[in-house]
């Protein structure tokens, strides 16, 4: 004769939830060191090339010119990076006098990616020489490439005076997004900054300084 089992006690129950809920939390604790220590979400590196005006125009107090900017853009995370939200904007005097979204895109994981954007800059008019024009002031270099001229107006090339220049500022911001193991979303921005300085006579550029 089969004896009917008996039903399994509340001290057994209470038990299982016990464990059920400790294994959990041990989960949960792996998957948040894994995730802030090897997945770790971190913002794009944001590297200046080379700054370039392949047509330069300057008349009656005036400057217009084509600004070509080009960089690298590192993605050190384990995730594709999702960029959006991206764009250039040029300063002169404090005032925007260019602008160019970047067309969305992605970067793999541990990539570095080669990026250029060239765009028309309107004219719009030269501030006045200051108390700097009449000044000499020497360009230096670095084994990393050309350093702007200090602000101002004027300046020397070798120790040659090269005229009155001037100043524009590059801004660079790159939006985002990464996804660490296909769960977890990570909002990152990079961005970038330079003083390009320019010979006002022939639009040539005299360096640039990130």
């Amino acid at each position: 004769m089969v004896k009917p089992q008996k039903p399994p006690s509340g001290r057994t129950n209470l038990a299982s939830c016990i464990v059920a809920t400790v294994f959990l939390i041990f989960l949960v604790i792996i998957v948040l060191i894994v995730y802030f220590t090897v997945f770790k979400p971190q913002d794009p590196k944001i590297s200046v090339n080379t700054v370039q005006l392949p047509s330069f125009s300057v008349g009656n107090n005036t400057v217009s010119f084509t600004f070509s900017q080009y960089v690298t853009v590192r993605n050190p995370n384990r995730a594709v990076f999702s960029h959006y939200d991206s764009s250039i904007q040029l300063l002169y005097s404090g005032s925007q006098v260019g602008f160019m979204f970047i067309p969305a895109g992605k970067i793999e994981a541990g990539r570095t990616q080669y990026m250029a954007a060239t765009f028309a800059v309107q004219s719009f008019p030269l501030a006045p020489p200051n108390e700097a024009s009449a000044a000499t002031m020497p360009i230096t270099t670095t084994t990393m490439g050309p350093i702007g001229v200090p602000g101002g107006f004027g300046g020397t090339n070798n120790g040659n005076r090269i005229g009155p220049t001037m100043e524009i500022e590059s801004r660079m911001e790159m939006g985002g997004r990464i996804r660490v193991l296909h769960f977890f979303t990570h909002h990152v921005k990079a961005k970038s900054g330079c003083r390009v300085t320019i010979a006002v006579t022939d639009g040539s550029v005299l360096g640039f300084h990130c």
